[in-house]
């Protein structure tokens, strides 16, 4: 085995990132932190009288405008509140119901290997000219399996570069761009929709009451970010990257380097439990065709108001992903050997739920951050101030929406949690352009934009350390800083594009999803300043 190379000592922006970085506490203790500081601010703000006149809601029994004042959350109302609901609290945090039901599915496709064997099905055959789009494609459409895309489709990505006569770590980092770069990009909504939607719900339901997430209200612009983020990783990884890196030989590994396995043909009881699956995606599809079309029409509720008449159907979408993937992986498991009886699809399920161990953690923080930034009344305050000052500014909405998107992939080099990131910028967020009249699904489109664009070139990305060790694989002597500069042409292009299609698509008005349009009506009748999303 080779000598391992230590990774170059950061100068510059870079340098600074990740030092300044590794000093952020963990995100569940970010939260606690946050929590206590929003305390002292709630304090503060109640004792100045921190105010705002409610744009819409009108007092009934005066007809003045309602008045929003800061409430502190060391009030004996709010230290009741904060110990009693508790469990409350917890539990009906939105992300939280999402992201465990789609994960109770998605944990059996992924143990069974359906994700796996399906991206290696999708890049192994593919003409050396296309391999490129192809490897990027799956990638952003492997993001539906969560982590299995960057540990089994970015090392295989690099053997079959290698195979075809192309720079491993081109494949690599055309792999890598694809997961993570374009991690909000897909053709099909999946986890990270529930996961943000469920957070985006919890945002409006914080200052306006009741409110429900359309799980697919993001569904055609990430289609459209997949046409316009595909292009852009080809040209990159072609015309930029692997003329840089040369051509590869085997020295670049080192004389006692091990070969890397090479990657190998699909079995006959993986090829049909592929087909198996298919069948099984083909069958959940058609089941929910006929409970939105067929008789009585379950997922239609004919009796409401034409907009709405689609809300059941949005809301089933969550379960029925986690049909789809359970079913699906179900059925490869049995066709390819890897499940055998009941009981070791409930233990992949069981272990799924396992491996959120630490998701619940820090939902258990996040869901109290959200819900006592509710409480204070600071949200509400914020929003109205903010709309009032973003009003004034005279900046049209495409702009208000690119400088969301500019700052979110600012704040991505230093907190690389997709989640951990909305939730602290949707209670304020996503109140304040409601007031202006974008609707959520618009900001949470805007804010995907800028989560993915700059992933792969933090150190700080949970997987950034990996993806250097794939690359060293090939290259001994590949650092910190090589991987830095392979990848930051993706993220400059991604980001450029991604800001152009944010401003086309407010400019043009174009729906986000079923039923998910940009604009809406600025909400006449709110909650009152008292009421929390937890109720």
């Amino acid at each position: 085995m080779a000598e391992a190379v230590a990774a170059p000592v950061q100068k510059g922006i870079l340098g600074w990132i990740e030092r300044t970085g590794n000093r952020l506490p963990d995100p569940v203790f970010l939260f606690l932190y946050l929590i206590a500081g929003l305390m002292i601010v709630s304090v503060v703000a109640s004792l100045a009288g921190w105010s705002a006149v409610h744009p819409t809601e009108v007092d009934e029994a005066t007809g003045q405008a309602t008045v929003i004042t800061a409430t502190s959350l060391l009030s004996a109302e709010n230290i009741r509140r904060l110990w009693v609901e508790m469990p409350t609290t917890f539990t009906h945090f939105h992300p939280l119901g999402y992201v465990l039901v789609v994960m109770l599915g998605a944990g059996v496709a992924e143990r069974a290997g359906l994700f796996g064997t399906a991206m290696r099905a999708g890049v192994r055959n593919a003409p050396t000219y296309l391999l490129t789009p192809i490897v990027a494609l799956v990638g952003m459409i492997g993001n539906l399996a969560a982590d299995a895309a960057y540990v089994v489709l970015i090392p295989l990505a690099g053997i079959i570069f290698h195979a075809a006569g192309r720079h491993p770590i081109a494949g690599i980092a055309a792999a890598f761009a694809g997961v993570s770069g374009g991690f909000s990009a897909n053709l099909l909504p999946g986890q990270l929709d529930a996961l943000l939607f469920g957070i985006t719900e919890a945002a409006v339901e914080s200052v306006f009451g009741e409110f429900t997430a359309n799980i697919a209200g993001n569904w055609y612009f990430i289609v459209a970010m997949t046409c316009v983020f595909l292009p852009v990783i080809w040209y990159v990884t072609d015309r930029i990257i692997e003329p840089r890196l040369g051509k590869w030989t085997p020295a670049m590994r080192g004389d006692t380097e091990p070969e890397p396995e090479q990657d190998r043909p699909l079995t006959d009881g993986e090829r049909k439990g592929l087909r198996w699956a298919g069948l099984a995606v083909l069958a959940v599809v058609g089941l929910w065709l006929v409970f939105t079309l067929g008789p009585g029409t379950p997922l239609i509720d004919q009796t409401a108001t034409p907009e709405a008449r689609l809300t059941p159907f949005y809301q089933s979408l969550v379960g029925g992903f986690f049909l789809l993937f359970l079913l699906a992986g179900w059925a490869y498991g049995k066709a390819a050997g890897t499940i055998g009886d009941h009981r070791s699809l409930v233990k992949m399920m069981a272990d799924s739920m396992g491996d959120m161990a630490y998701y619940l953690v820090l939902a258990f923080a996040a869901a109290h951050f959200v819900a006592m930034f509710g409480w204070s009344n600071l949200g509400l305050i914020m929003a109205v101030d903010g709309a009032d000052a973003l009003r004034s500014s005279g900046l049209p909405m495409w702009a208000l929406l690119v400088a969301i998107v500019l700052f979110t992939a600012l704040l991505n080099l230093f907190v690389g949690s997709a989640s951990a990131k909305w939730a602290l910028l949707a209670p304020v967020l996503v109140p304040m352009l409601m007031l202006l009249g974008i609707t959520p699904e618009m900001t949470t489109a805007a804010y995907r934009v800028g989560d993915s664009a700059t992933n792969i070139i933090t150190p700080l990305m949970v997987y950034f350390p990996l993806i250097l060790i794939f690359c060293q694989r090939w290259q001994k002597d590949f650092g910190l800083g090589s991987l830095a500069a392979t990848m930051l042409p993706y993220s400059v292009g991604l980001l450029l594009v991604g800001l152009v299609l944010v401003g086309a698509w407010v400019g043009l008005d174009l729906p986000l999803g079923p039923g998910a349009s940009v604009f809406m009506e600025v909400p006449a009748a709110t909650a009152s300043a008292t009421q929390v999303a937890t109720d």
